[in-house]
């Protein structure tokens, strides 16, 4: 395209190609187009003469009005021939009679619809405005924005004479209004945290618009930062008074009052957030309720009637019921069944997650929050990392809606509070082992076990009604051996209707054999024991085996590929056996590719395996296998992100080969997907034999932490490996440890403890002669010190690991101490060499093919030409980097830039751009947790105050200061002096 106004085109008719319609632009430079041709429109006073006429809309101008429209009180002496020689020349590029004389002036007529942006511009206004009064506020946030891009630069830019310069400030000051009513209407829809950084961009560029400066106090009011809302204002007031010698309008007066108050009306918008283009979000998680439900008729009346009840009175606490009860007593069968009966009332959807409450390791109710707001609609850029806001964000997108909410299999209370809807209209239903009576307000139901008449029924339902007819009493005695427990029934009886050649009578004699089992029936978590045991007693060998194996493995669920290597079998064979076990109901089918065992069925297994695996070393063989498998895998994704990095080559040796990939797009996607198999994998791996390989796994799968997921769970298995390690006093493996759990607490910003374990792993490494371990400690020693500003101790460590590295030939360890390095020089003012050295390693990363270490390099010479004031080429490097870091997911790098993006900026005098960067920083989140928030807060103080907003920046000053506390480092040093200056000098 030819940069022309984006305006609806007129359909050609035919199938060979025609002159399109004539077009115009008059938001931007005066242009014209018929279809894509550009037309020339001549010297600077014909497209004035041009823009008059289309500005008058087809209405005649007078001969005298386009003389004063083109030189005001002073024309030349022959205006009026050059106005028609003008006119001339236009009519001549344009279509016949479209440029038109009458009573001796001129008008353009004939003119398609959506011919001239502007036109176009008002009637998406119209519409916006009327989609707005009908509270549409999706479709007038999205018309307004179309209304908004046409704008393609100055209206009427370069277009000379009295005339234009009205219109042009006239076109300018519409479209600051229709601006601020898109960003009223974000804040409306809850669009405050995304709408703070470009109200700060505006309000410095018009610093005495006081609607911006309103819409940014509420803005940065409902994003959490009174202080600044409060700053906002008072800058505002200053200016004000200095520059016009007034005070703020009575709106903005009102505003402070309010947020003084803590006003609730503030705190919320008045319309739910939506998507401007996209249709809501209604989820419909909930599993397929089984379609021979039996029974329980008196409570699936009484819970439906609960749940139903959550929108049928205003003002009604939000419902919620806890049904409890043992094992195997059916709560997720009556659970699911009954949200299907409750369904109508609740239209916007319903949620489920399983919450793994018996499991060894829960649900995180910040991990299972993650996922009920994407299943709702909320990208993952919005999604808060902590789990306090994460629960109020949840409870705002579930404002005004009705949704029903399925918790299954909970632990206690505590882990429920933080996923339950906080309105009427909604509801949640709990089921749970544990009677959760301090969950306050709940509707709590004691689940026992299914009446005789219940029980029999469901059995027939199974078995048929053939069968049990005809042995009615054995029947008796079957659901009596199985406690009347649910699953114990379908279980035994799914069995029985796939073995056409029993009895029923067989089937009872069998568990009236099991007294020991008749005994753990009644057993507290072993309760269904005896109905397992017959299920895994008609199993074939290849499958009891399968069965008894992969119940060892302690992840959430575990993959075709890892349940093959486990069992040592070709996938083919593996899945043909898993999907059995599925058909036994003995396993779920939790994905394609992907099986999980229920929790309960997984300690049978376990019971199974250490029962009856002969010989047993078998159990620990299967284990190394996983093991393998996941370290071999783990390492092939590292060597893809990092060709050339020695550390697959010090790795453990792995007998299993691993899965490959076609590119590292799904290499990243596994090792996501898996993370939480993997960091299982680890902490069921640090005995003696597996130790040095579950340590391995951690380092080949750091990018799990590197871009910011899995950041806590990563940690813990790191911390379990270090303390494996010096109880079983294995340097080498200690070592690992130290470095890999040294990362972590670097991204997190807790440097001295970081610095603790990095000395630590230096002498492990020379104690186990780990040429790994011996390059990576001092790299992240040099990294603490750089961090610390302590220059020398970085130089020093630096050139240890630079020397470690190439004696190890880790050409990319190499470049990586090289950048660093590159940073402490230049922090030395030996800018040159610093400058020199991240060269150096920018050219080995370009030379082995890197892409995300190839960005940590720009990143490093971005730093390096920053502190030389080669500004521009900072930041081409540093834009560079950053879009690296977005295509690899890179989260806390990608914060980390805009750091840097902002610094540049604010030295070039660009405060505005300065401080949107800093809102993206602080938005996305960087490497070195609260010390590097610190940091960008001090930095957005800058800015906003080089942009005259003194109490704003001051707010951020006191909130970086809160941060380093009582801390004698510069940055705290300097975030003193910027608010007490007189003190500090």
């Amino acid at each position: 395209m030819d940069g022309g106004p984006r305006v609806p085109e007129q359909r050609r008719a035919g199938p060979v190609a025609e002159p399109g319609p004539l077009r115009f632009g008059v938001l931007g430079p005066v242009r014209a187009w018929r279809g894509e041709e550009a037309l020339p429109t001549g010297s600077p006073q014909q497209r004035a003469l041009l823009a008059a006429l289309l500005l008058r809309e087809g209405r005649t101008a007078t001969a005298a009005e386009l003389i004063d429209a083109l030189w005001g009180s002073e024309p030349p002496s022959q205006a009026l021939a050059a106005v028609r020689t003008y006119a001339s020349r236009l009519r001549k590029a344009l279509d016949p009679g479209v440029l038109v004389s009458e009573s001796g002036g001129y008008a353009v007529r004939g003119l398609g619809e959506g011919a001239l942006d502007l036109a176009v511009a008002q009637d998406l206004t119209a519409e916006a405005e009327k989609a707005r009064g009908t509270g549409d506020l999706g479709r007038a946030r999205s018309l307004l924005n179309q209304a908004l891009s046409l704008w393609d630069g100055e209206p009427l830019a370069g277009v000379p004479g009295p005339y234009a310069e009205a219109q042009r400030a006239r076109l300018e000051e519409w479209r600051l209004g229709l601006l601020e009513t898109r960003l009223d209407l974000d804040l409306e829809q809850g669009c405050h945290a995304d709408a703070v950084s470009e109200l700060t961009a505006l309000t410095a560029a018009h610093p005495l618009r006081e609607r911006l400066r309103e819409l940014l106090m509420l803005a940065l009011y409902r994003s959490g930062r009174q202080a600044e809302a409060l700053a906002v204002y008072a800058d505002t007031r200053r200016l004000l008074a200095e520059e016009l010698g007034v005070d703020p309008r009575p709106g903005l007066s009102e505003l402070q009052q309010r947020i003084l108050r803590a006003d609730p009306a503030l705190a919320e918008p008045s319309a739910p957030v939506t998507e401007p283009t996209a249709a809501p979000v209604r989820p419909a998680q909930l599993p397929a309720s089984v379609p021979d439900f039996t029974g329980r008729s008196s409570f699936v009346s009484e819970l439906t009637e609960v749940l139903s009840s959550a929108s049928e009175a205003e003002g009604r606490v939000m419902a919620v019921s806890a049904l409890a009860g043992i094992g195997g007593v059916g709560k997720t069968t009556l659970a699911v069944h009954v949200a299907h009966r409750a369904r109508p009332a609740f239209p916007d959807g319903q949620l489920y997650v399983d919450l793994q409450g018996t499991g060894p390791r829960p649900a995180e109710p910040e991990t299972v929050l993650g996922s009920f707001l994407r299943a709702l609609g909320t990208p993952d850029s919005a999604i808060p990392d902590s789990l306090e806001e994460r629960s109020a964000l949840y409870r705002s997108v579930l404002d005004g809606r009705r949704v029903l909410v399925l918790l299954d299999n909970a632990k206690d209370a505590a882990q429920v509070r933080p996923l339950l809807p906080g309105t009427e209209g909604c509801a949640a239903l709990v089921t749970s082992r544990v009677r959760m009576l301090d969950l306050a307000g709940a509707h709590l139901v004691d689940l026992d076990v299914m009446s005789p008449e219940e029980a029999l029924a469901l059995f027939t339902r199974i078995v048929g009604e053939e069968r049990v007819a005809a042995e009615r009493e054995a029947a008796l005695d079957v659901v009596a051996a199985c406690g009347f427990l649910p699953l114990a029934i379908r279980i035994a009886a799914s069995r029985l209707a796939a073995r056409r050649t029993w009895t029923v009578s067989v089937l009872a004699a069998k568990l009236a054999d099991e007294r020991r089992r008749l005994d753990e029936l009644q057993a507290g978590d072993l309760a269904v024991k005896a109905t397992f045991e017959l299920g895994y007693g008609q199993l074939e060998p290849a499958q009891a085996r399968a069965f008894r194996l992969l119940g060892l493995a302690d992840g959430p669920d575990i993959s075709l590929a890892a349940a093959a290597a486990v069992l040592d079998l070709p996938p083919e064979d593996t899945e043909d056996l898993l999907e059995s076990l599925v058909d036994t109901s003995l396993l779920e089918s939790a994905a394609p590719g992907r099986y999980r065992f229920h929790d309960l069925v997984r300690l049978y297994a376990r019971a199974c395996a250490e029962r009856d695996e002969w010989p047993p070393s078998e159990r620990a063989a299967a284990m190394s296998r996983l093991l393998d498998f996941y370290l071999a895998t783990a390492a092939r994704v590292y060597a893809i992100e990092r060709p050339g990095d020695r550390t697959v080559d010090h790795l453990e040796v792995t007998e299993q080969a691993g899965q490959t990939f076609s590119d590292e797009g799904k290499a990243l996607d596994w090792l996501h997907t898996e993370a939480a198999c993997i960091l299982a994998c680890v902490q069921q791996s640090l005995g003696q034999e597996n130790l040095r390989r579950g340590v391995d796994l951690l380092l080949a799968s750091k990018d799990l932490v590197e871009s910011g997921a899995s950041s806590l769970v990563y940690e813990t298995a790191t911390r379990a490996a270090r303390d494996a390690a010096d109880a079983l006093g294995d340097s080498l493996a200690a070592g690992r440890a130290r470095v890999t759990l040294t990362q972590v607490l670097i991204k997190a910003g807790q440097f001295d403890e970081a610095a603790v374990e990095a000395r630590e792993a230096v002498a492990l490494g020379a104690a186990a002669g780990d040429p790994w371990t011996s390059g990576n400690a001092p790299n992240e020693l040099g990294i603490i010190a750089i961090c610390r500003n302590d220059h020398a101790a970085g130089e020093a460590h630096l050139l240890r690991a630079i020397a470690a590295f190439r004696a190890d030939d880790n050409r990319p360890g190499e470049a990586s101490a090289l950048c660093n390095l590159s940073r402490v020089l230049v922090s030395m003012d030996r800018a040159a060499a610093g400058i020199e050295l991240v060269q150096q390693g920018v050219a080995i990363y370009d030379e082995l093919g890197l892409t995300v270490r190839l960005a940590n390099a720009r990143y490093a010479l971005g730093i390096a030409l920053s502190h030389t004031d080669r500004l521009g080429e900072a930041l081409e490097q540093f834009t560079e980097a950053l879009r690296i870091f977005v295509e690899n997911r890179q989260r806390l790098w990608e914060g980390t830039t805009h750091f840097r993006i902002a610094q540049v900026h604010l030295a070039a005098h660009r405060a505005a751009q300065a401080a949107q960067h800093a809102e993206q920083a602080l938005g996305i989140g960087c490497i070195g947790g609260d010390w590097m928030r610190a940091n960008v807060l001090t930095l957005l103080g800058k800015s906003l105050d080089a942009l005259g907003q003194v109490d704003r920046a001051r707010a951020c000053w006191r909130e970086a200061l809160s941060i380093h506390g009582s801390s004698e480092a510069a940055e705290a040093v300097e975030v003193r002096r910027l608010l007490h200056p007189i003190a500090a000098a």
